[in-house]
């Protein structure tokens, strides 16, 4: 899930109708309206977000400001996406990574953006 901030400037319209919308692909699953207003969750889980025309900025996704419940991860194994988006595989407890990084300088990344991932989901 992606959440992304509508920064358009340049609208033909007397008011900005800006908001930060969560989404998954190009679906929009909620949104907050003017940026600050109360999320509003979309029940269809059909609409595209059309970015035409439109600038956006990408802001970090936290599942308990959009009031959606992660679960707990079952192990001390976390998935977390590469930024070339190979997918490595992360011990926590033991501060182990699959990735190529962390083969050859005994540390990485990915093991803290575990860490954080299971942090915000505890909280």
């Amino acid at each position: 899930m992606k959440v992304l901030r509508e920064v358009t400037e340049d609208w033909t319209v007397d008011f900005m109708p800006n908001h930060t919308y969560l989404v998954e692909g190009d679906v929009i699953i909620a949104y907050k309206p003017w940026h600050d207003d109360p999320i509003q969750h979309l029940k269809s889980g059909k609409i595209k977000l059309d970015k035409r025309r439109r600038k956006f900025k990408e802001l970090p996704f936290v599942a308990s400001e959009w009031g959606i419940e992660q679960p707990k991860p079952t192990s001390d194994i976390v998935e977390v996406a590469g930024s070339k988006g190979n997918v490595y595989r992360v011990n926590i407890s033991a501060e182990t990574c699959n990735c190529p990084g962390n083969t050859y300088r005994g540390y990485c990344k990915h093991i803290e953006m575990a860490k954080s991932m299971v942090d915000s989901q505890a909280a």
